[in-house]
């Protein structure tokens, strides 16, 4: 015969089964905090990694860009004279290149320019044999970098062969392209962005029929 006392301690008291279960409900809740931790540290891990990829590529065809500049020529309407096409200002860059993002056929005209608490923009068009202004203006333009701001500088050679740097370069004036383009790129007051740079030499300066103007420099 099983003694009454003997049966009640073989079993768990209502005590013992709630103290269970609150220990299950807490390491339940620190393995799920543990568990979203992860994912949230995965999440910023792979943004970041994400925006380091955005820019590196968008710095690589800006690079690149510049390193296949190409001597355009065109022809103005008004005095039938030929041009280089190559408006380099301060703040803003328009040149044709033999580099496409799009990997389309034939040369490609670029124009880079950047908006305040916006980022830098890009519009792309075709260079055929006249002015890609008119086409460039109406290309939509493409945010390429967020809160960045840009700005260029020209290298060129004097008369005495000193190579120096200045801050803009008219291309329909001088008939040649300069020597080297230096890009900046600023990140805006607020963020931790760092300042990015690229110094790109241009191999194909001078078109084959123009004669640069080097007495302007």
């Amino acid at each position: 015969m099983i003694n009454p006392r003997q049966a009640r301690s073989n079993g768990f008291t209502l005590l013992e089964v709630l103290l269970a279960l609150a220990l299950t409900a807490i390491l339940l809740t620190m393995l799920t905090a543990g568990v979203y931790g992860v994912i949230r540290d995965w999440d910023d891990n792979s943004h970041a990694l994400e925006t380091t990829l955005d820019e590196t590529i968008a710095l690589l065809q800006i690079e690149r860009a510049l390193l296949g500049a190409f001597a355009h020529s065109y022809r103005d309407p008004d005095t039938l004279g030929r041009h280089v096409y190559f408006d380099g200002q301060p703040q803003q860059l328009s040149w044709v290149s033999s580099v496409s993002p799009q990997r389309s056929a034939g040369l490609t005209a670029w124009h880079l320019y950047s908006t305040s608490n916006e980022g830098i923009y890009l519009q792309l068009a075709p260079a055929l044999s006249d002015h890609p202004g008119q086409r460039l203006q109406a290309a939509e333009p493409i945010l390429l970098l967020a809160n960045y701001t840009i700005e260029f500088n020209y290298l060129y050679e004097d008369m005495n062969f000193n190579r120096r740097w200045r801050g803009d370069w008219p291309g329909f004036d001088l008939q040649v392209l300069p020597w080297a383009v230096h890009v900046r790129l600023t990140p805006g007051r607020h963020t931790s962005l760092p300042t990015r740079d690229i110094v790109a030499p241009l191999m194909a300066r001078e078109h084959r029929s123009l004669r640069p103007q080097l007495e302007r420099l």
